[in-house]
């Protein structure tokens, strides 16, 4: 039996999703509460990983495991031991052929800013800019170079087993909006590379402060190479908020 999961977490006091010998990531509990209730170990496949510091709404991954009682007795199971900051909000059978990493075809994820301080119970949320104030005009102007397909390689970076990763990637959609002092940079493309997201919000930024002109990141881009003026945006303003099969 192959069972899909969607868990939402708050990543801040974790070392992020992938497992580690030092344990204290989100595989890690989610695959010792497996254990205690299947009897043996249960490996997971998560649809990615996303940082230390890093939060979801709608991470997904898969197991293998048999289990004889009903779908919603797992799911129970599965959230009554596990701590506050993860929660499996679904549970479902899927065929064998599913896999939360290779079967999905784009994520959305969501880089939230907050224009000065943000409020102590929401700091490990937004990126707080200070005294710094953002153009979401300009930052909105610099977004559209990205959107189709591109080799977004000058907004990635290495990481010990990328490198075959493909950095051609479709962005169906970047776009800042504003509600009073919290900004939301959207993002939904077919896929990401290391940092992606984080990078493109820290160039974003960037020419919301002034610091870029809005044309920039779009010669950044197209140049392929990562360059020391592409900055990486703090991981706790992150969330992956969806994963579409």
């Amino acid at each position: 039996m192959r069972w899909k999961c969607t868990v939402a977490y708050d990543g801040t006091g974790f070392h992020g999703w992938q497992s580690q010998p030092g344990g204290n990531t989100i595989q890690d509990v989610l695959e010792n509460r497996l254990k205690n209730l299947f009897g043996q170990p249960i490996r997971i496949h998560g649809s990615g990983r996303t940082d230390s510091g890093v939060h979801a709404r709608g991470q997904v991954f898969h197991f293998d495991g048999v289990w004889t009682n009903l779908q919603t007795d797992l799911l129970n199971a599965l959230r009554s031991g596990l701590p506050e900051s993860i929660q499996v909000s679904a549970v479902r059978k899927v065929p064998n052929d599913f896999h939360a990493r290779y079967s999905a075809i784009g994520k959305r994820y969501m880089y939230w800013l907050f224009e000065g301080y943000a409020p102590p119970m929401e700091t490990r949320y937004y990126w707080s800019l200070g005294r710094r104030k953002v153009d979401i005009e300009r930052m909105n102007a610099a977004a559209a170079c990205f959107l189709g397909k591109h080799d977004f390689s000058a907004f990635g970076a290495q990481r010990g087993d990328d490198f075959t990763v493909n950095p051609i990637k479709d962005m169906r959609r970047l776009e800042i909006t504003r509600r009073g002092r919290r900004i939301r940079i959207a993002t939904e493309a077919s896929g990401y590379l290391y940092k992606m997201v984080r990078s493109l919000a820290g160039a974003l930024v960037d020419v919301g402060i002034g610091k870029l002109a809005p044309d920039e990141p779009e010669k950044f881009l197209k140049s392929g190479k990562r360059n020391a003026l592409v900055v990486t945006a703090p991981a706790r303003g992150l969330c992956l908020e969806k994963v579409f099969y």
